[in-house]
């Protein structure tokens, strides 16, 4: 990356300078919670609907930050010493230019890639592909959005040879933006979808979209069986005659696939270019991976490399891992496995993933060596020895020859080892305890046998959680909210199942504004996990009054009995105010103040000074269903009537809030303060289910597959009895898991091999049966339960029950896995 004096970068950006413009910069932020060098970073506050990022000056300040790029001066700009502020009109706009502008030092190739699908895969494949003839720099992961684009550009410099960035899109207009940032010399375009298809009038649209990224390349990639894209191109859709580089299975192109033959472990590929035969071996067999292995394999012949070189590296590439897992460990600790790549940029990301957990303080880091980072290897250590301890990591773990040989750049607490066998053999259960562990390491180095060392270990059957599509509903419902509105997100019942700590460490990251549980056990654990966010009790009990004081969490008071207990409670304990939340009944008719007890209870306030009133509530009983809006419009419109009749006795602010995740969606003018989220967090929404992504994916592997003969029963009671030879396939998933013994004899259905298939049989405690004839079942075969294949949706309607339950069931024992990209 480069280092430019921040004087010249106002230059570059048209931006008024406040303070000295010498540093030297070579850090980009836009994220406060992301600083690795605060005295070289400097700061782009990028103002957003629900987000500004001169919110965080301060903590940036504090923290050693002391440049930024600015839309507005703080008011007390004379507080913040030693510092620089940049004005410009725009902050993402300057964000832009400022890699605009240090794309154009760049002399070496630039490679763009875009598409529906396969681009973060074909942009990894073809920097495995090419390291070993180029120096090459690369987007860190899925960079490419309008943030992700510059940040991706300002990694250029004269070190590398070569740069490989991905672009995306979700509407119209921004690829003309990307363009202008990125200037590819070469494109690729992998294929074209339905994803973003909402914010596009066409198919056609979206990739004439896409195509203006390549409208002052040299060349575009692409396969020429995709008619569409294949018709835009040659219609001239960018204004102008382009050369191009083709593949086809069905005609001419300039490399014609002949024949693929897919084996167990590995595919090969035969094709023909310029008259001749070419041939190339991948280590994977699905047809995704055959198209991005050829989009490689096209770059690579475009820059004329070596027909042995190809053929070697295309056999050698690694899987790519689009995701880090997150799971149980031993000893109480926590385990993320990165270990699949190993670069400057993934790092980076880990480590941030790594710091949000919070229910383990020993943050422990195992790394391998890093390979074809094109760095000199002293520099290369002695800047990973700072980003780990920028990061906060509390032991290092080296593995590899070259991380060992530069051992004395690292300080704290650090082992080394020369290899991944060495490091096994040396082991110690005993020597891992109550933190949280990141494995990062390269392919080579098989962190995966390390991975088995460290984890918990449990059975087949597992319950994985996408954190990123949760982030993404977050972000649907913050969407439909006004500005200042709050978000209280509900995580009791084990965050619908989906674990606890664990979801709210992501709900604190993403800065939602209050989280909410039954009990007061579950605010506790979260409070001895390291969350600092307000957290509400929606059933305290008298008995727990003193865990809710000690813990900093807050009552929902529903009766005047249990607003007695509390009073007696917080006066003994010397409170002089303590913040607590009152839910009316205005139709629920389950807890809540009755409207007759709203005067009471204001006397009651008014008498009793340590009653902080942080919030007022009520629950509507039906703002999912079209028939009852007549009663939640009375609902809604008694609240605000009862609620008004309190705040006006109070001289400070009072929280409002009515709407749960239907509501937010349903009845969006009854907003108030504060909204609270709940299903919907969780990807289920009877109005705009397709606006969702579904978060959780129950599944297990098969057991045993056996013949079972005609008019001969499976299970308990001898159900399941079919007058033809079946072959049956038995899960270790049963009712104590979670699979409701209603969805036993042919009512549910599970997803395998592509295909959906019946429960046969009673479901039993622990295993249940399938019938898989015909699709060739094997032991260790993935099936699905639910998940985006059989939505959770589907298993309710067939029982006649509600996804709560079908998610609240899931048992505590079957192990929860965390993703993030």
């Amino acid at each position: 990356m480069p280092k430019i004096l921040l004087k010249n970068i106002a230059g570059i950006i048209s931006g008024k300078v406040y303070g000295s413009g010498d540093t030297i910069i070579s850090d980009l932020l836009y994220d406060s919670r992301r600083i690795v060098s605060p005295s070289g970073s400097l700061f782009f506050a990028l103002v957003g609907d629900r987000h500004n990022g001169h919110d965080y000056i301060p903590e940036l300040y504090r923290n050693g930050v002391k440049s930024f790029i600015v839309s507005e001066l703080p008011a007390a700009i004379e507080k913040f010493d030693d510092t620089c502020f940049v004005l410009v009109n725009n902050t993402l706009d300057a964000l832009q230019k400022l890699a605009e502008y240090n794309r154009t030092l760049f002399k070496g190739e630039l490679i763009s890639i875009t598409g529906s699908n396969g681009k973060t895969i074909t942009k990894e494949w073809a920097f495995q592909v090419l390291a070993g003839k180029y120096s090459i720099v690369r987007s860190p992961r899925s960079y490419n959005s309008q943030i992700g684009v510059p940040l991706s550009i300002w990694l250029l410099d004269e070190n590398f040879d070569i740069g490989i960035i991905e672009a995306g899109i979700s509407k119209p207009g921004e690829m003309e933006k990307l363009e202008k940032i990125i200037k590819p010399d070469i494109g690729i375009i992998t294929n074209i979808g339905e994803a973003h298809q909402q914010n596009f009038s066409s198919l056609t649209q979206k990739v004439d979209e896409k195509l203006l990224l390549f409208k002052n390349a040299r060349v575009i990639i692409y396969c020429s069986d995709y008619k569409l894209i294949d018709d835009r191109i040659k219609s001239n859709c960018l204004g102008n005659e382009k050369k191009t580089f083709t593949w086809s299975h069905n005609k001419n192109a300039d490399l014609r696939i002949t024949d693929i033959t897919p084996g167990k472990t590995k595919t090969d590929i035969i094709a023909e270019f310029k008259g001749e035969s070419k041939e190339i071996s991948i280590p994977f067999v699905d047809k995704a991976s055959i198209e991005n292995a050829i989009h490689v394999w096209c770059l690579s012949i475009y820059l004329d490399q070596a027909e042995a070189s190809i053929k070697k590296a295309m056999i050698s590439i690694d899987p790519v891992a689009m995701r880090l897992e997150q799971k149980k460990g031993i000893n109480n600790c926590t385990l993320i496995n990165d270990a699949y790549n190993s670069d400057m940029g993934s790092l980076s990301i880990a480590l941030d993933f790594l710091n949000l957990q919070n229910q383990n303080r020993k943050k422990t880091l195992i790394l391998s060596d890093i390979f074809q980072s094109g760095r000199v290897e002293e520099e290369l250590y002695r800047e990973v020895s700072s980003l780990i301890k920028a990061k906060g990591i509390d032991r290092l773990i080296g593995i590899g020859e070259a991380i060992s040989k530069y051992k004395g750049l690292f300080s704290g607490e650090k082992q080394f080892f020369r290899s991944t066998s060495e490091f096994i053999d040396e082991f110690k259960p005993g020597n891992f305890n109550d933190e949280a562990i990141l494995l990062k390491g390269a392919r080579d180095f098989r962190f995966e046998d390390i991975s088995g060392l460290l984890e918990k270990q449990s059975h087949q059957t597992v319950l994985e959680i996408d954190l990123d599509a949760m982030v993404h509903n977050l972000n649907y419902f913050r969407s439909k909210l006004k500005p200042n509105t709050r978000v209280m997100v509900m995580v009791k019942a084990f965050s619908y199942g989906s674990g606890t700590y664990e979801i709210a460490n992501m709900l604190q990251y993403q800065d939602v504004d209050y989280l909410a549980v039954a009990y007061s056990d579950e605010g506790v654990e979260l409070r001895k996990a390291g969350i600092t966010m307000p957290i509400m009790v929606m059933n305290p009990l008298a008995d727990n009054f003193e865990n809710i004081l000690r813990f900093n969490l807050e009552p929902e008071i529903y009766s005047f009995n249990i607003l007695d207990e509390f009073l007696i409670k917080i006066k003994r304990s010397g409170f002089t105010s303590f913040p607590f939340h009152i839910k009316l009944d205005t139709g629920m008719h389950r807890l809540g103040f009755l409207p007759v007890e709203v005067d009471v209870l204001i006397e009651k306030l008014l008498s009793n000074p340590e009653l902080f009133v942080k919030s007022i509530f009520t629950h509507l009983a039906a703002s999912d269903e079209p028939e009852h809006d007549k009663f939640t419009d009375n609902q809604v419109s008694l609240f605000e009537e009862l609620s008004g009749r309190i705040i006006n006795n109070f001289d400070y602010p009072v929280i409002r809030h009515v709407l749960n995740s239907a509501g937010i969606e349903r009845h969006p003018r009854y907003m108030f303060d504060m909204v609270r989220l709940g299903i919907g967090l969780y990807g289920i929404s009877s109005l705009n289910p397709g606006k969702l992504l579904n978060t959780g994916t129950f599944k297990t592997t098969v057991s045993q597959v056996k013949q079972i003969p005609a008019n001969k029963s499976v299970g308990y009671g001898r159900k399941g009895v079919e007058a033809y030879k079946r072959e049956i396939a038995i899960l270790p998933v049963g009712y104590a898991d979670g699979f409701n013994r209603k969805l036993g004899n042919g009512i549910g259905q599970c997803y395998t091999k592509g295909r959906m298939v019946p429960v046969v049989g009673n479901i039993c405690m622990d295993m249940c049966m399938i019938d898989v004839t015909g699709i060739n079942s094997k032991v260790g075969d993935e099936v699905e339960i639910f998940g985006k294949h059989n939505p959770v949706t589907t298993l309710a309607e067939k029982i006649d029950t509600i996804p709560y339950e079908i998610l609240t069931a899931i048992s505590e024992r079957v192990k929860r896995i965390y993703f993030h990209e």
